[in-house]
C-alpha cells in the first residue's frame, strides 16, 4: 500500500506516518524501485497498534521504546511486557479519572434546571429591585 492509501485507511496524515517512521514507530518500511514507500500488512499492523495506543493517550516515547525492544527479539520479552503493564496502570487511572469527571458532569446536568436556573432568577430579581423603595 502507498502512504496515501495507508493514511486514508487509518485516518492518519501522511506527515504523521513519515514522522512515525522517522522516530522508529513503524520499523523497516520497504520502498519500491522508485523509492516510494510500500507498506506491508505487518507495517499496517504496527500502525493499527500505534493508533490504538495513541488514541488511548499512550506517550510516543513509551511506544518508541516498545518497538525498539521488539526489534531486539525474544530477550526483551519481560521489558516489553513491563512497558505494557505500566501503560495499563496509567490508562486504568485515566479511566477512573474520566469516570469520576463524567459522574460529576452528569450530576451537574441533572441538577442544572432544578438549582441553577431558580438561583439565577432570584439573583436577577434581587438586582432589579429599586434600592430606594
Amino acid at each position: 500500500m502507498t502512504i496515501a492509501e495507508v493514511g486514508k485507511k487509518f485516518e492518519i496524515s501522511t506527515d504523521t506516518l513519515r514522522y512515525y517512521e522517522r522516530i522508529g514507530l513503524i520499523p523497516n518500511v520497504k520502498r519500491n524501485e522508485n523509492g516510494i514507500r510500500n507498506y506491508s500488512e505487518e507495517d499496517c499492523n504496527w500502525i493499527g497498534f500505534i493508533k490504538c495506543m495513541r488514541n488511548a493517550g499512550v506517550q510516543v516515547e513509551a511506544l518508541v521504546e516498545y518497538v525498539a525492544l521488539f526489534q531486539k527479539g525474544e530477550s526483551t520479552h519481560s521489558a516489553r511486557k513491563q512497558i505494557l503493564v505500566e501503560q495499563q496502570i496509567k490508562l486504568a487511572q485515566k479511566l477512573a479519572d474520566i469516570k469520576s469527571t463524567l459522574k460529576r458532569l452528569n450530576n451537574k446536568i441533572e441538577n442544572y434546571d432544578k438549582l441553577l436556573v431558580p438561583a439565577q432568577k432570584k439573583l436577577k430579581n434581587n438586582n432589579n429591585k429599586n434600592i430606594f423603595q
